[in-house]
C-alpha cells in the first residue's frame, strides 16, 4: 500500500514510514492511502454480522499488505482489543454506539492501542526510541498515554490545554510516569496542535530525535477507527429491519467532531464499502467546517471553550484530508452539517435522558441534537425551501444526496458516543441533576498524584524543554 502527502502527491512511501513519521516534515502534510480498498464480501456480505475482531482484522491486511506478517497483525489485533464498540438502542430508530469500553473511557483507546502495538513492531530492531508528541483536547492524551504506557522502545510527551479540559480528564493526563509525560500548556488546543507540528518540521529538532505523532496526524490512528464504522453499519443493518420494519433502511450516522478524524475514519469506512449512507458533521462552537460546507471557503479560528472540550477545534487538521478525498460537491452530497452551543449541549442531555432513559455525555449530546433536530423537522424545513442562518445553532443551509430518505421516514440513525459520561459528571448533572456512576478504571485514577509539568505556548520553550529531556 502507498501512502501519499496531501500537500505534494508526489511524495510517497510505504505503511510503515508513514506510522513512524507520523506526517512528511519537509511539507507538513498528512499521510493518505494512494487509493483506498474494498473490504471482500466475505465481510460486508456475511448473513451474520462478523465479530468486532474479525472486520478489524480484514481491514487492517488491506492497509499493512506484506509490511506486517496475518499472524504478527493477528497478535496486534487481539492484543489491542480485549473490549469492543457496543451498539445500543435507544428508541425505534435510533441507535448508540458505545466507544468508551476501552481502558480509558474514550473512542481514542481504538486508535492508540493500535498505533502503540504497531509503533513499538516497526521499531522493535532500532537503537534509539521513538519519541511521540501529541496534543490534546482531552480524550486523545489519556488514551495514548494508556496505550504507550510501558512499551519498549516508544517515548511520549502529552500536550494538553491547562484549564481547558474537564478535571477528570486533566486527572487521566496529568498521573503518567516512567515513558510517559504530560505538558499543561498555557493556551488552547489549537496552541498545543501548533507546537507539535512545528516542532515536526523543525529540521534542527529532527536531526536530534527521530519524532512521531499520535493525534489524528498519523494515519495508524485514524485508520483503526474505521474498523468501528465498518462493524457498526454491518450489525445494525443485519437487525435494524427487525428493529424498525423499514425495509432496507439506509444509515445515517451522526459524529460529534473537532479536529475531524473520527469523521474521516468513518468516510474511510464508507469508501471500503461500509453500508452507510451518509454523515451528520455534528460539531459545538467551534463550527468551522459546517461554514466551509456553506459558503465553500475555509477558514480556521482561534477555537471557543465549549461543554464539549475534546472539540474545541477551531482548525482542525483533517479538513485537509477530507480536502484531498473529495470535492466541495461530493462533500455536500454526503454530509449535512450541524451546530449547538453550550445551551443546546445541556437541553440534548436533558432531552436524551427524558426520552429514552439514556445517559449521554456532552459530546454524544451534540450528535443526538443534530439527529433528533434533523429527523423530527429541520431537514423537511429545508427541503421545503426555508434558508436557515448558518451563524447561528442548527441545521447548515446544504442539502445532502440521502435528505428525502430522512423525510420519506427510510432512514435510521447511528449516534457515536465517544466518552463516558462520568468525564463529564459536572455537566451532565447540571443538565439532568443526576451525575453518572464513575467506572472502577476512572475511579483509580483520582488517587494518583499530579505529575504534569507547566510550559507557555512559546515555541522556543517548548523547543527547549525537549531537547533537555527526552
Amino acid at each position: 500500500m502507498i501512502y501519499r502527502d496531501t500537500r505534494d502527491l508526489s511524495h510517497a512511501v510505504d505503511f510503515r514510514t508513514a506510522v513512524l513519521n507520523g506526517m512528511n516534515e519537509k511539507t507538513g502534510g498528512l499521510y493518505v492511502p494512494e487509493t483506498i480498498p474494498r473490504l471482500s464480501k466475505d465481510i460486508i456480505g456475511r448473513s451474520i454480522a462478523p465479530s468486532f475482531r474479525d472486520v478489524a482484522l480484514e481491514s487492517a491486511k488491506l492497509f499493512v499488505e506484506d509490511e506486517i506478517p496475518n499472524s504478527d497483525l493477528q497478535d496486534i489485533i487481539i492484543d489491542s482489543y480485549p473490549f469492543s464498540a457496543q451498539i445500543l438502542p435507544i428508541d425505534r430508530i435510533t441507535y448508540v454506539m458505545e466507544l468508551f469500553h476501552g481502558p480509558t473511557c474514550a473512542f481514542k483507546d481504538f486508535g492508540a492501542r493500535f498505533m502503540a502495538r504497531t509503533m513499538s513492531f516497526f521499531n522493535r530492531n532500532e537503537n534509539d526510541a521513538l519519541h511521540i508528541l501529541v496534543a490534546t483536547s482531552g480524550d486523545t492524551g489519556s488514551a495514548v498515554g494508556s496505550a504507550f504506557h510501558n512499551v519498549q522502545g516508544l517515548d511520549v510527551t502529552i500536550l494538553y490545554p491547562r484549564g481547558k479540559i474537564s478535571p477528570l480528564q486533566e486527572k487521566q493526563l496529568s498521573t503518567f510516569t516512567g515513558n510517559v509525560r504530560s505538558l499543561s500548556v498555557d493556551g488552547t488546543f489549537d496552541d498545543c496542535q501548533k507546537l507539535v507540528k512545528t516542532a515536526f518540521v523543525d529540521v534542527d529538532l529532527r536531526q536530534k530525535f527521530r519524532l512521531s505523532s499520535a493525534n489524528s496526524i498519523n494515519i495508524s490512528r485514524l485508520l483503526p477507527q474505521s474498523f468501528y464504522y465498518i462493524y457498526a453499519s454491518l450489525y445494525v443493518k443485519q437487525r435494524s429491519t427487525l428493529d424498525t420494519k423499514i425495509e432496507n433502511p439506509a444509515i445515517i450516522v451522526t459524529v460529534p467532531s473537532g479536529n475531524f478524524g473520527n469523521l474521516t475514519s468513518g468516510l474511510i469506512a464508507r469508501e471500503m464499502g461500509a453500508p452507510i449512507e451518509g454523515f451528520i458533521a455534528a460539531t459545538n462552537e467551534n463550527h468551522t467546517i459546517p461554514d466551509w460546507i456553506y459558503s465553500g471557503e475555509y477558514k480556521a479560528r482561534p477555537s471557543v471553550l465549549t461543554y464539549s472540550n475534546a472539540m474545541d477545534v477551531g482548525s482542525p487538521s483533517n479538513y485537509e484530508r477530507i480536502q484531498h478525498m473529495y470535492t466541495l460537491k461530493q462533500v455536500r452530497s454526503i454530509l449535512a452539517s450541524y451546530w449547538v452551543d453550550d445551551k443546546g449541549t445541556l437541553d440534548a442531555i436533558m432531552e436524551c435522558y427524558k426520552n429514552t432513559g439514556y445517559i449521554i455525555d456532552p459530546h454524544g449530546a451534540v450528535a443526538w441534537a443534530a439527529w433528533n433536530n434533523i429527523r423530527s423537522g429541520a431537514m423537511a424545513k429545508l427541503l421545503n425551501g426555508e434558508k436557515g442562518n448558518h451563524k447561528k445553532p442548527g441545521l447548515t443551509p446544504s442539502i445532502p444526496s440521502w435528505a428525502k430518505l430522512i423525510t420519506e421516514k427510510k432512514a435510521i440513525g447511528i449516534l457515536l458516543e465517544t466518552a463516558h459520561p462520568a468525564k463529564f459528571g459536572e455537566v451532565v448533572y447540571q443538565a439532568i441533576a443526576r451525575e453518572p456512576s464513575i467506572p472502577d478504571r476512572l475511579q483509580r485514577v483520582l488517587k494518583l498524584p499530579d505529575m504534569s509539568i507547566p510550559i507557555s505556548n512559546d515555541y522556543s520553550q517548548f523547543k527547549d524543554w525537549l531537547i533537555e529531556n527526552l
